[in-house]
């Protein structure tokens, strides 16, 4: 603000000295008995503009001229959240710009820099953020990452804690990814939470746009069936992810372009997708591949059993011995007791879940 108001006063001084020495000029030349003509007009006019143009920065809002945020959230009620337009990335900053490159890159192909084989450090267990993130994590009711910065940091039944967005992602490392977690000042850790930052800026703190994450089923009022989930499998799922679920390499050996769904590479027993109603959304909208939400292929009851299939095959294990300190935080499909009713672990893993529900509102309806 100060360079400004020395440039006005300088303007002012200026403009103060030309008509001076336009005055002068004239007295002299009249007293010589000389013509003076137009005089110093046209000077006191590109004074007076410069002066105009000095005025008008301090009343002109400053943000007049300048590019549009990198991203304003576009969604309605009845419209889809949808990921930023990677061409507003020119309104960053050089720094900033790259990272959220790099985060991007970094859910894209997780693996090549993070995996087995990885060029940065070995963290993974080979899969790519985007298996399950589908698009970056930008695609509507892909398990997408439309309400992350939005709603984070948040407390979560499943630590007993409040949560900030890097332990949320660590949790993806220890769990979908079967690895470790990493550094909180790592590059990788700051691309990842630039990258969440870039496809949150617009959304209102608490705010969970529609779309975002994954659809949710109505509960079947019977349990989800492996056996019936074993043929949709083989029908629908087989030819890309293959009979043992081990799924396929892409042409560089390093990343799966179609993700193990069980084995030692896949998610383990503490991912959010080894809960039934989280896998069931997912595949429901979004499998098998090429379909959309607009336009499924499986029928809910489908994709509850092949989520059942799916699910029942051996996997990683978790110690999960801290997870859900408050046992009534607990979801109704997560499959590990103790719980706050009498139902068997295999309820809790296959439903019917409408029951569950219904004794913990009561609880909850109880206590308050």
């Amino acid at each position: 603000m100060l360079i400004p108001i020395i440039i006005l006063i300088a303007t002012l001084l200026v403009l103060v000295v030309v008509y001076v020495l336009d005055d002068a000029l004239r007295l002299m030349n009249e007293r010589a008995g000389l013509p003076y003509g137009s005089g110093m007009r046209w000077s006191k006019r590109v004074v007076w503009a410069v002066l105009v143009l000095v005025v008008l920065q301090f009343v002109v809002p400053h943000d007049l001229f300048e590019p549009p945020p990198p991203q304003l959230a576009t969604y309605g009620p009845d419209s889809l959240w949808t990921g930023a337009d990677t061409a507003r990335l020119i309104h960053l900053d050089e720094e900033q710009r790259d990272l959220v490159r790099y985060g991007r890159e970094l859910i894209a192909n997780t693996s090549a820099y993070l995996g087995p084989k990885g060029t940065v450090r070995q963290r993974t267990n080979g899969m790519n953020c985007q298996n399950c993130h589908l698009d970056a994590g930008t695609r509507p009711w892909g398990n997408n990452y439309g309400a992350v910065w939005s709603t984070y940091p948040k407390f979560r039944e499943r630590s007993g804690a409040t949560e900030s967005v890097v332990k949320r992602i660590n949790d993806c490392f220890e769990r979908s990814l079967n690895g470790t977690a990493l550094d909180s000042n790592s590059r990788e850790m700051r691309a990842l939470v630039a990258y969440m930052e870039w496809l949150g800026t617009g959304i209102n703190t608490g705010t969970k746009p529609k779309g975002s994450g994954l659809a949710e089923l109505a509960f079947l009022d019977r349990p989800a069936d492996p056996v019936k989930g074993e043929a949709i499998y083989t029908a629908k799922c087989e030819s890309c992810h293959q009979k043992n679920g081990e799924g396929v390499f892409s042409t560089d050996g390093n990343t799966y372009q179609y993700p193990p769904l069980w084995g030692e590479h896949s998610y383990n027993i503490g991912a959010g997708l080894y809960r039934l109603s989280r896998f069931a959304g997912y595949v429901k909208n979004n499998m098998p591949q090429g379909v959309t939400w607009e336009s499924p292929q499986l029928s809910d009851e489908e994709a509850w059993d092949v989520a059942a299939y799916v699910n029942s095959r051996q996997r990683p294990v978790l110690d999960l011995s801290k997870d859900w300190p408050n046992v009534a935080g607990k979801p109704v499909d997560h499959p590990f007791g103790p719980f706050i009713d009498s139902l068997p672990e295999t309820q809790h893993k296959f439903g019917p879940f409408g029951p569950i529900a219904e004794i913990k509102a009561a609880a909850k309806k109880k206590k308050t």
